[in-house]
C-alpha cells in the first residue's frame, strides 16, 4: 500500500467514542484533558507496563487502570490512543488493530516505512482507523495560515522554508539516549510537526534530495538523573531536505540537533503576491504574519480559528466525529505514512547522493470549518 487509499470506516453509532489509552507518560495528562473538551470522546481506561503509574493516571482523572492484554480485551473500547516511545509504535498499533479496535498513535507512525505500510493494510483490511498525531496543523495559528493560502492572500504559493534548529535534548531529558537511535534524531522526532504543516498547505510530496550529517558521535548528558554520562550517535543530528511538491511548489526542511543559536525563522510560505510567517508548528496558537507584494511592514492576521493552548489530542476527537458521521478524519494514517516516507526519503537521498521519488501520496486535510463552538469539529 502506498499511502493513498483512504481508510474510511462506516458511521456509527452517535454516542461518545469510547477509549482506552497505552502510555502513561507526561504527554498522557493531556490527551485526557483534551478529550474531556468532547462529547464524542469518553476515555475510560489508561495502560503502562508500570502498574503504579497508570494506577496515578487513573486515579488523577477518574478512569480505571488496565494491564495492556486486559485493555486490548476490553469489549467496552472501541479506540485506542498509543502513547508508546517511537521504535515500538509501530508494534503496539498493530496489536490494537488486531483487537479490532480504532488506533491513533503519536508521531511518527512508524519508524520504518515498512511497518507503516503494513499498518495501513491491516487497517484497511479490518474497516478500522488509524489516526496519528501530529494534529497542531488543526490548531488556530496553522488553521489560519491555510485559509490565508486557499484564499489567495499570497498568490499561488511557490516556496517554503522550514527550520527546526536546536542543540538536542540531553540538557533537559530525563533519558535522552533513545532520541539519537535509528527512528528518530531530529527528521523523525521534530519533522512530523513540520511536514505535516507543509503538506496541509501545500499538498503532498513528489520527491526529495538530501544531506545529513552526524556532527558529533558523543553527547554528554547534562540532565538528571544521567548527568555526566556520554551517549553513543546513532543516526544523522542535522539533515537538509529539499522537497518537491505536486504542485510545482519547492521547499527546505532543515531539522538539526547540532545548532547552538540561530534566527532562522520557523516557517514561512512564499507566494506569488505575498509572504506568510507561520507559527511554530509544534504548537496551536500564533502569531500570523502576512505581508503582500508592495508592502513594506509586516500585518499580523488575527486568527480565524479556534484550539489555540496545548490540544493535542484534537485528532482524536476529529476521527471521534468522522466516525460518527462516516466522513474522512485529518490527521490520517495516509497522511501520517506519506510523512514518514518523505523522511525515509531524505535519508536515502542523502545516502545515495541523489534525488528520490516519493512512492506514497496523501489527500490534502480538508481545513476546519469556521465558527465551531468549542467541543466540536462539525458544523
Amino acid at each position: 500500500m502506498t499511502g493513498t487509499e483512504p481508510v474510511v470506516a462506516q458511521p456509527a453509532t452517535r454516542a461518545p467514542l469510547r477509549v482506552g489509552i497505552i502510555g502513561c507518560g507526561n504527554i498522557s495528562a493531556t490527551y485526557l484533558k483534551v478529550a474531556r473538551q468532547f462529547e464524542r470522546l469518553r476515555v475510560v481506561a489508561v495502560s503502562d507496563l508500570d502498574p503504579e503509574r497508570a494506577r496515578a493516571r487513573a486515579e488523577e482523572f477518574g478512569v480505571r487502570a488496565q494491564p495492556v492484554e486486559s485493555l486490548l480485551l476490553d469489549d467496552e473500547i472501541e479506540a485506542v490512543i498509543n502513547l508508546t516511545v517511537p521504535n515500538v509504535h509501530a508494534q503496539v498499533s498493530k496489536l490494537i488493530l488486531e483487537a479490532g479496535k480504532h488506533v491513533y498513535s503519536e508521531k511518527p507512525l512508524a519508524t520504518r516505512r515498512e511497518d507503516g505500510s503494513e499498518l495501513l493494510e491491516l487497517a484497511h483490511s479490518r474497516d478500522l482507523r488509524i489516526g496519528c498525531a501530529p494534529d497542531t496543523f488543526l490548531g488556530a495559528g496553522l488553521q489560519t495560515v491555510r485559509k490565508l493560502i486557499d484564499e489567495g492572500a499570497i498568490g499561488r504559493p511557490v516556496a517554503a522554508t522550514a527550520f527546526m534548529m536546536s542543540s538536542g535534548v540531553e540538557m533537559w531529558h530525563p533519558d535522552p539516549g533513545f532520541f539519537y537511535r535509528p527512528g528518530a534524531g531530529p527528521l523523525f522526532d521534530m519533522g512530523p510537526y513540520y511536514l505535516t504543516a507543509l503538506i496541509s498547505f501545500l499538498g503532498p510530496i513528489a520527491a526529495v534530495s538530501g544531506q545529513a550529517a552526524t556532527s558529533f558521535p558523543e553527547r554528554l548528558i547534562t540532565s538528571k538523573p544521567l548527568a555526566g554520562q556520554t551517549l553513543r550517535v546513532e543516526t544523522p543530528t542535522h539533515i537538509t531536505g529539499l522537497c518537491d511538491f505536486h504542485s510545482g511548489a519547492v521547499a527546505t526542511l532543515m531539522t538539526s540537533f547540532d545548532v547552538q543559536a540561530s534566527r532562522l525563522p520557523r516557517m514561512e510560505i512564499y507566494g506569488s503576491e505575498g509572504t506568510i510567517d507561520v507559527p511554530d508548528p509544534n504548537t496551536f496558537g500564533g502569531p500570523v504574519r502576512l505581508r503582500r507584494k508592495g508592502e513594506k511592514e509586516w500585518a499580523e492576521v488575527p486568527l480565524t480559528h479556534g484550539y489555540t493552548s496545548n490540544s493535542r489530542g484534537l485528532g482524536l476527537a476529529d476521527m471521534a466525529h468522522a466516525l460518527a458521521s462516516g466522513r474522512d478524519h485529518r490527521a490520517n494514517g495516509e497522511l501520517a505514512y506519506h510523512v514518514l516516507d518523505v523522511m525515509q526519503s531524505i535519508l536515502e537521498a542523502s545516502d545515495e547522493g541523489r534525488r528520490t521519488e516519493v512512492s506514497s501520496s496523501c489527500g490534502r486535510p480538508a481545513p476546519l470549518p469556521l465558527g465551531l463552538e468549542e467541543g466540536r469539529l462539525d458544523d
